[in-house]
């Protein structure tokens, strides 16, 4: 069972990793709260080159949640601390494709998700992103 501590502050920290794509907007990928943390809509960016880690569902899905590892990490968390993902995919077709690359990342970890179909997406070739709800390891 997982217990919270409660925070009294309720001060909300935000960061944005190194290791991590930038954003293109005017935010930090990460807010945190106590034991609670939210990372923003990821795209599956490569940090190192700023470029799309592929031009397929499958390579960009598996670059996100690489991402959220690194940005998990620097708040004290992993992904087998996810509580929601939402993923939003630009095309209902490729909903096995990045099946294949969740399960190869995630594991044996199955929180709640929402796949939500979408129109268009912010950055040219993005074709999902996602976002997460998590907590801290302690």
């Amino acid at each position: 069972m997982l217990t919270l501590k409660a925070d009294m502050t309720n001060k909300v920290e935000t960061s944005r990793p190194e290791n991590t794509p930038t954003p293109i907007g005017p935010y930090n990928h990460i807010a945190k709260v106590g034991q609670f943390i939210s990372i923003g809509g990821t795209a599956g960016v490569s940090p190192a080159t700023g470029q799309l880690a592929g031009s397929d569902v499958y390579r960009q899905t598996k670059q996100i949640l690489q991402s959220f590892q690194v940005m998990l990490e620097s708040v004290g968390s992993d992904l087998s601390h996810i509580i929601h993902l939402n993923v939003f995919l630009k095309n209902m077709s490729d909903f096995d494709e990045m099946n294949r690359a969740y399960v190869e990342i995630m594991t044996d970890h199955r929180p709640a998700r929402t796949v939500i179909g979408v129109n268009e997406l912010p950055k040219p070739g993005v074709l999902l992103t996602m976002n997460v709800t998590a907590v801290t390891k302690e």
